[in-house]
């Protein structure tokens, strides 16, 4: 459904502003009165990297009056493959400083208030109070509770948005949301107690291309939100999975209504995971090492007698590995963990390797061929 729009617009547009916006300006259901209305809005991003680089560019096009950025890091140049704003040049700057260059050359109308701090539960609610909207674009989920939780306090809707490897989610929570509709909260998704550790984006990767996307999608929400046009995604989370060129879309309803629905199926038995002692013990007694990192990291080094299948290989054809037991080998543990289940799934004994390589430095040296 859609809502109200969020913010008033401007009682006109300057000349130059209204050439620059004149394909949004003739959009249908749009037109200027909902380009007013986005230079009057104030949207705060919460990072400035793979998610915040395309928000920050596609907003500031877009029209929005005042961006407020926040990040406490600077540009490396392993950000350059996927944070789009940064460039060679800003290696070593503050990424806040990036924000502020390319909504200046886009759009000479936007203010960037950079802010170069890392927000936390007890300076959330005065970094983001006065936005009309959120975004989330952090990798952290520390970060993502503590600009949850003030969004929760200040009633303000909050874009959120988490990329990995070939995954990405897109959603809108809001704890104060129109009259009828009920609010939706971060911890209706991923309840605090069930989250765990999250492997960062620098131990499995993460598709540049893919960052970009979602970035789009998030910015897109911010517009709605803003201008009343379309339906948001309150309620309704948006799963991509870009090795199958596939989108999902998938109900979610506040915690209240979940425990009044019938209960799920039981979670499936966990994986085991074993030492690297064990694994090589049941490789001697007959099972398959499975590696399932890429071949540019297999090529590195791997444990000797191992069959080496990329995890897309073994996704798309588990029985393909045989008929098992089979432990499965790749860098930190988390690919080969869907591996294993969807071996498990195919009826083939499975297990991982605790940790993946990154766990068995010393003992993994003595044991790896170049």
């Amino acid at each position: 459904m859609a809502f109200p729009p969020l913010v008033e617009p401007l009682a006109e547009l300057s000349d130059d502003e209204r050439t620059r916006a004149a394909r949004h300006r003739v959009l249908a259901g749009f037109g200027e009165v909902a380009q007013r209305r986005l230079a009057a809005a104030h949207v705060a991003v919460v990072g400035a990297g793979g998610l915040g680089s395309p928000v920050v560019l596609a907003l500031a096009a877009a029209g929005v009056g005042t961006l407020t950025v926040i990040d406490d890091d600077g540009v490396e140049a392993s950000n350059l493959q996927r944070q789009i704003m940064h460039r060679v040049a800003d290696v070593g700057r503050p990424k806040v400083d990036s924000a502020v260059r390319v909504a200046e050359d886009l759009s000479p109308t936007t203010v960037v208030r950079p802010v170069a701090a890392r927000i936390t539960r007890e300076n959330g609610r005065e970094l983001l109070e006065g936005a009309d909207v959120v975004i989330d674009g952090t990798d952290t989920f520390e970060t993502r509770q503590a600009v949850a939780a003030a969004c929760d306090e200040l009633g303000a809707p909050l874009v959120w948005g988490v990329v990995q490897e070939f995954h990405a989610q897109v959603t809108v929570f809001w704890a104060a949301p129109p009259q009828g509709v009920a609010p939706v909260r971060l911890s209706d998704l991923y309840p605090p107690e069930t989250v765990g550790e999250v492997p960062t984006c620098a131990q499995v990767g993460v598709l540049g291309s893919l960052c970009m996307q979602t970035g789009s999608l998030l910015a897109t929400e911010a517009i709605k939100l803003i201008t009343g046009v379309g339906e948001p995604l309150l309620g309704r989370l948006v799963v991509i999975d870009a090795l199958r060129g596939r989108t999902d879309e998938i109900p979610l309803r506040p915690a209240e209504a979940q425990a009044a629905a019938p209960e799920p199926a039981p979670a499936p038995d966990p994986v085991a995971h074993v030492t690297l002692e064990a694994a090589l013990a049941a490789h001697s007694a007959g099972a398959v090492l499975l590696d399932v990192r890429e071949p540019s990291e297999t090529a590195l080094g791997v444990l000797p007698g191992v069959v080496e299948r990329p995890l897309a290989e073994v996704l798309a054809d588990p029985a393909g590995v045989g008929p098992g037991p089979v432990v499965v080998v790749c860098k930190v543990g988390v690919r080969a963990e869907r591996a294993a289940r969807a071996l498990r799934d195919a009826g083939i004994e499975a297990s991982v390797l605790a940790g993946g390589m990154d766990a068995w430095p010393d003992a993994a040296v003595a044991r790896v061929h170049a």
